[in-house]
Parts: structure tokens; sequence; C-alpha cells
């Protein structure tokens, strides 16, 4: 189309050149997602939720602080007391605008991935985005606790506010979240970081990103 007269002896080795078509969720992959995601609006119903293309980008290049929380059992809902237990343990105060990256206790790549690691309940997020802290994220394939724990607990209590009761906290305060990530292990609980921005697709519910750590020296 674009060189009709072309032919491939006319090209280098004869070899043209490489090119992919890629079909797939945003939700593929380590990925980001908008408070979109979680619920149409925020700010208690007061404002329409933002798309991932609305992001703020300056709030991706941000200090980050890992809690590790793989000591627990499979499918616990991580309260709001353990997120400052936590911190205090590693004698860390949080800063607006920090990075918080939770190591779960799921392995990627592992068998029964899904239904491994910790969630944030809805306690322990609206601590953290009160404190102004706008982007999380884990290492588990969701934020949440694991949807087959949590699907059990429902069964026995029939309480909806415990379906993606992490998530759903961004209707109250908005918030962006990471899921799927990998080597939260092999991070300090502070010193470094953290590089995720998202990409930019329009009116969508998340974007992929390439999640990078940058230690100090």
């Amino acid at each position: 189309m674009f060189h009709p007269r072309l032919v491939r002896e006319d090209l280098p080795e004869g070899k043209g050149w490489a090119v992919e078509f890629v079909k797939l969720s945003t939700h593929n992959g380590t990925h980001m997602d908008a408070t979109w995601h979680f619920h149409s609006t925020t700010d208690s119903g007061t404002t329409p939720a933002p798309s991932i293309d609305e992001a703020p980008l300056d709030r991706f290049f941000r200090p980050g602080v890992k809690r590790d929380f793989s000591h627990l059992p499979h499918g616990h809902v991580v309260t709001a007391a353990e997120v400052e237990a936590e911190l205090a343990r590693i004698c860390y105060e949080l800063e607006s605008l920090d990075i918080v990256l939770v190591q779960s206790g799921a392995v990627y790549g592992t068998e029964g991935f899904t239904d491994q690691g910790v969630g944030l309940g809805a306690a322990a997020t609206l601590w953290l985005t009160e404190r102004g802290v706008e982007v999380v994220g884990t290492d588990a394939w969701s934020r949440d606790a694991p949807f087959s724990h949590t699907a059990r607990r429902w069964a026995e209590s029939r309480d909806p506010s415990i379906i993606w009761e992490g998530r759903k906290a961004g209707r109250i305060r908005p918030y962006y979240q990471i899921e799927k990530l990998a080597n939260l292990a092999s991070l300090p609980p502070p010193g470094f970081m953290v590089s995720c921005f998202p990409v930019k697709i329009e009116r969508a519910s998340a974007g992929w990103i390439r999640a990078v750590a940058i230690l100090e020296e």
C-alpha cells in the first residue's frame, strides 16, 4: 500500500519488518485501575469518577512505601489498625501522595494465584486516602481480598458491603490502584521512587503500566 512497486528483492536480504496486533482487556497484566472502574461517581456522589485518560500524571512518579502483609492468611481483609501498625513497625509516617504498595502473599505464576493474597478493606483504604494517598498497588490478582474467599464470607452473611469493599471506597474519595505487581519482596519498606504511568485509553476503566521502582543510592 505504501510502496506499490516494492518487491521482496528490493529489501535488505529480502526481509521486511515485524508488526503485531493485540486484543486484550485493559485489566490484563500489570495495570492501573481508575476510579471509574469502581463506581460511576466519587466524592460521595458529587463528582463523576475519572477514567484512566483523565488521570493526573504527577501522581504516578512519587516516593513509594511497601507494607508487608504476606504473613497473614490468604483472603484476610486488612484493617485500618493493621495498616497503621505496619507503618509504625517500619517507623514510617505517610506523606501526602506517597504510593503505597502491598506485599500480599500472592505469587504470580503459581497455581491458584487468583485465590492468593490479602486485600485492603474499606476502612484501610479510607484511612490511606484521608492522609492524601491517591495511588495504591498490590502484587495480588486483585486489591480486594480474593473473590473466592469473599464469596464464602458473603454466602454466610449475605452482606453486600463486603463485595469489592476496598475498591468501592473510591466512591467516597477517589484513588487509583495497581494490580499484579511483581518482585515487591525485593524492595525495602521505604527508600524508593515508583514510576507507574498508565497508558491513556479514552474513557477506559484501566490502562496498562510498566511499573518501575527506583531505589535510592
